[in-house]
């Protein structure tokens, strides 16, 4: 269930250097993924490098369709709404798993590989995310124990397998920022 939007505001500088606002509205970018149980992304800023180049009024970064990852050296910024999860979660084959994840160009992503997945859309990426939810709630599971993450919750996720439930019956919205990252230690 796609639930109220929100304002996305952007600044930027004026030709003699005054700060002004260059957007006022909701999220340019909005994709429901995967059928009746995907979430809703609300794509709301993209850099291509860090640090970002901070400019007078370029605007994002044009990007075509969804990505999970940020650009490479970059970061994003994005919203889901998570709806309550249902029985066909059991029933998800790997194939789906992966076909779900392709939609967001990351079909390389998925982990989900047999019966004994913890969860169906089990998922590793090379990147350090901050999720922050904004209302209700969703667990967390990782290949070893899981955990309730409640409005107000911060997760900061290093690279690791995971996947999100939502067991609350009530929809979940999260805030992401991903930040580009690099494997180290044998990790990846």
């Amino acid at each position: 269930m796609q639930t109220a939007p929100f304002r996305r505001i952007v600044t930027g500088h004026d030709a003699d250097g005054n700060a002004v606002f260059l957007e006022d509205g909701p999220p340019p970018r909005v994709a429901k993924i995967g059928e009746a149980f995907g979430p809703w992304f609300y794509e709301v800023w993209n850099t291509r490098e860090t640090p970002a180049r901070i400019d007078r009024s370029s605007g994002e970064p044009p990007e075509d369709g969804i990505s999970l990852a940020p650009p490479r050296g970059g970061t994003r910024i994005r919203v889901l709404d998570i709806p309550p999860e249902d029985d066909r979660f059991g029933s998800i084959s790997p194939e789906e798993a992966r076909a779900h994840f392709d939609m967001i160009g990351a079909a390389e992503a998925s982990s989900h590989q047999a019966a004994d997945s913890r969860h169906a859309f089990m998922h590793k990426t090379e990147t350090i995310d901050y999720g922050i939810v904004l209302e209700g709630e969703i667990t967390l599971i990782l290949d070893i124990g899981e955990t309730v993450v409640k409005a107000g919750d911060i997760v900061i996720q290093r690279g690791t397998n995971h996947g999100w439930a939502n067991r609350s019956g009530k929809n979940c919205r999260i805030a992401f920022i991903l930040i580009d990252g690099v494997y180290e230690d044998g990790l990846g």
